[in-house]
């Protein structure tokens, strides 16, 4: 399974009160159980600053994760930056893999 960040900003139009946030998250979150299965939630933060949370997931594939983003913006009203991410134990791995500097 691949490793993905997602930065999501909500929109202000769509927030009425804390109600409607949480009954935003649970729409969005059912139509990703839906519709992407087999997506693995690993962190869910509400952050500061200029977006609102950070999720970080497993997918399959890119076009999994892609689905994922597309719903969180249609169903979440919301906008989204997805990322791929490796751990840091499995990049210093690739690291000893690579060709000696000369």
């Amino acid at each position: 399974m691949l490793t993905f960040v997602m930065l999501t900003r909500l929109s202000p139009d769509a927030l009425r009160s804390p109600e409607t946030l949480e009954k935003l998250e649970q729409t969005a979150m059912e139509h990703v159980r839906r519709e992407c299965p087999k997506v693995e939630w690993l962190h869910n933060l509400a952050i500061l600053g200029p977006c609102d949370y950070l999720d970080i997931f497993h997918a399959p594939d890119l076009e999994t994760a892609m689905r994922v983003a597309t719903i969180i913006r249609t169903y979440g009203h919301a906008t989204t930056e997805v990322w791929t991410a490796t751990e840091w134990k499995a990049y210093k791995e690739m690291l000893h893999g690579l060709p000696k500097a000369a």
